[in-house]
C-alpha cells in the first residue's frame, strides 16, 4: 500500500508502475503456465510414440530389453517391463550410448503406475523427473515408458528469466517515462500550490492589504484548471473583503483617534473648574459630588489618552528611537510600584550591567508601569510580585510573577484583548480601564518584541522579551 505522506508524483508514478508490475506479472504467469502445458502435452504424444519394446531372453542371462529400431527417437527414452508384480528390466537409452539401468530403489514408484492411465510425472531420484506410461500387452506384460521432463523444465526456465528481464527493463522505462509525463502534468497543480503558498506568507491580520497574488496560466478545460480557477475566484473576494475591512478599520481608527482628540479638551475644562470650584467654601455634599466628579474625570482622561495612543500605533506611527537602559527602567518603575501600593511586597532581580534596548523610553516605561499596576490592581494586599531582568545574547527578557489568585483559563487567551474583563478574582473596582495589556501588547509589537502570559492558582507570569541593541 503507497502511504498518503508521499508527494502526489511519487504516488501516481509508484501505483503505475505497480498495476504495470500486476498485469505483466499476469502475463507472464499466464504464458508459462499455457507453455508448460502444451509442452507436456507434446512430451506426453512422445511417450505414447515410444512405448514399443520387446524382451531378449538369453540362456544364462537376465533379460533384457530391445527397442526396435524404427526411425528417430527421443533420447534418454525409459523402458520398463513389469512382469507379475515384478519389474524384469528398466533402462533409460540414450542416443549414441549404451543403456543406463533404472535404481533398483526406484521400482516402487514404477510398480506404482496403473495401465491404460494418462501419462504422469514421476521423480525417479538421480534420473530426474520422467513423464511415465504404463500399457499392458496382450501377454499380461506392462511396459512402462518415458521421457525426462529436463527439457520441459530448461525452456520453461529460460521463458521465465527472459520474462523477468523484459519485465525489469520495462517497468524501467515506463517508470522513467511515467515520472516525466506526472511531471509536466502537475506543473499546473505546482503553480496552484506556490500561489497558495505565497498567500499563506502575506500579512493579512492588519493593515492595507495589496492581494495581487493569482494563479498564473490557467486552463479550466482541466481539472487542476478548475482548481486554479477556484482559488483565483476565491483570491479575488478576499481581496474585496480586505479592502472593506481595511476601509472599516481606518474609519474607526479615524474616529477613535479624532474622537480621543476632540474629548482631550472638554475633559481638561471640566478638570480645570472643578478644582476651582473645590477653592471656594463648599458644604460636605458639594465637596463629595465635585471629588467624584475629579475621580471620574481623571478616570475619563487616562481611557482617553490609551485609545488615542492605541490609534497611533494601529495607525503604524513610528516611536522615538534611542537607546534605553532597561535595568534603570525597571527599578524606577518597580520605586514607584512600591510607593502606589505598600501593602504588596515588591521584589527586584535585576543584573549589575546595564541592559540596553533600541526603542521608545517613554513607551517601554509605560509598559512597565501597566504591568505592575496590573499584578497590584488584580491582587489582594500581601501578594508578593517579584520583577525580574536577565540579559541574553540577542534578547532582553523581562517578567513580573505575582502568587495571587491567578487568572481564569478562558480568559487567558484573551487577556491582551481590548476591554478584556477578568472574573471576580480579578475585578475592576480600582478603576481600570481594560487597556493596560493591550497597550503592553501594542507598544512591544511595535518594538518587534513579544509578550505572553502564564497563569495558575498562585502564580502569574507575564514575559516581555525584546530585541537587544547591537
Amino acid at each position: 500500500m503507497i502511504r498518503n505522506s508521499y508527494s502526489l508524483r511519487t504516488r501516481l508514478v509508484a501505483t503505475t508502475l505497480l498495476l504495470l508490475a500486476i498485469a505483466s506479472a499476469l502475463i507472464a504467469v499466464v504464458t508459462t503456465i499455457s507453455l508448460r502445458q502444451f509442452l507436456i502435452h507434446r512430451l506426453d504424444d512422445q511417450v505414447r510414440a515410444s512405448n514399443r519394446v520387446f524382451i531378449r531372453a538369453e540362456p544364462g542371462s537376465p533379460p533384457a530389453l530391445v527397442v526396435p529400431d524404427r526411425g528417430p527417437r527421443p533420447p534418454d527414452t525409459l523402458t520398463a517391463v513389469i512382469r507379475d508384480g515384478e519389474v524384469v528390466a528398466a533402462a533409460v537409452f540414450p542416443i549414441g550410448e549404451d543403456p543406463r539401468p533404472v535404481p533398483e530403489s526406484e521400482y516402487p514408484d514404477l510398480l506404482g503406475l496403473q495401465d491404460g492411465r494418462p501419462p504422469r510425472s514421476v521423480d525417479l531420484g538421480e534420473l530426474g523427473d520422467f513423464r511415465l506410461l504404463a500399457t499392458r500387452t496382450p501377454l499380461g506384460d506392462v511396459i512402462v515408458s518415458g521421457l525426462p521432463e529436463a527439457p520441459v523444465q530448461a525452456t520453461v526456465t529460460s521463458l521465465v528469466l527472459i520474462e523477468l528481464v523484459v519485465t525489469g527493463i520495462a517497468l524501467a522505462g515506463a517508470g522513467t517515462a511515467a515520472a516525466m509525463v506526472v511531471r509536466r502534468e502537475l506543473r499546473p497543480l505546482e503553480r496552484v500550490a506556490a500561489t497558495a503558498a505565497r498567500v499563506s506568507t502575506l500579512p493579512l491580520d492588519r493593515g492595507e492589504v495589496s492581494l495581487v497574488e493569482r494563479v498564473p496560466d490557467v486552463d479550466p478545460r482541466t481539472e487542476v484548471g478548475q482548481v486554479g480557477s477556484a482559488l483565483n475566484r476565491m483570491l479575488d473576494n478576499v481581496g474585496s473583503a480586505l479592502e472593506v475591512r481595511h476601509e472599516s478599520e481606518m474609519q474607526l481608527r479615524q474616529f477613535i483617534a479624532d474622537a480621543s482628540h476632540e474629548l482631550r479638551t472638554p475633559l481638561a475644562a471640566i478638570s480645570g473648574y472643578t478644582e476651582l470650584t473645590r477653592r471656594e467654601e463648599l458644604s460636605a455634599d458639594v465637596e463629595y459630588s465635585l471629588t467624584r466628579i475629579a475621580s471620574q474625570t481623571e478616570r475619563m482622561t487616562a481611557l482617553v489618552e490609551d485609545l488615542l495612543l492605541l490609534a497611533r500605533l494601529d495607525a503604524g506611527r513610528p516611536l522615538e528611537r534611542g537607546e534605553v537602559d532597561l535595568a534603570r527602567l525597571v527599578v524606577d518603575a518597580v520605586a514607584d510600584a512600591h510607593a502606589a501600593g505598600p501593602d504588596h511586597h515588591w521584589q527586584l532581580a535585576v543584573p549589575e550591567e546595564p541592559v540596553v534596548v533600541p526603542g521608545d523610553g517613554s513607551r517601554l516605561a509605560q509598559v512597565l508601569a501597566n504591568l505592575l499596576a496590573n499584578a497590584r490592581t488584580h491582587t489582594p494586599p500581601g501578594t508578593n510580585v517579584t520583577v525580574a531582568l536577565a540579559a541574553e545574547r540577542s534578547c532582553a527578557r523581562l517578567s513580573v510573577t505575582d502568587d495571587g489568585p491567578g487568572i481564569a483559563p478562558d480568559l487567558l487567551p484573551h487577556i491582551f484583548e481590548r476591554f478584556a474583563r477578568g472574573s471576580t478574582s480579578r475585578s475592576r473596582d480600582n478603576g481600570s480601564t481594560g487597556l493596560g495589556l493591550a497597550i503592553v501588547r501594542a507598544v512591544i509589537a511595535a518594538h518587534a518584541g513579544k509578550v505572553e502570559a502564564e497563569s495558575t492558582p498562585g502564580r502569574t507570569v507575564f514575559t516581555v522579551s525584546l530585541p537587544r541593541a547591537a
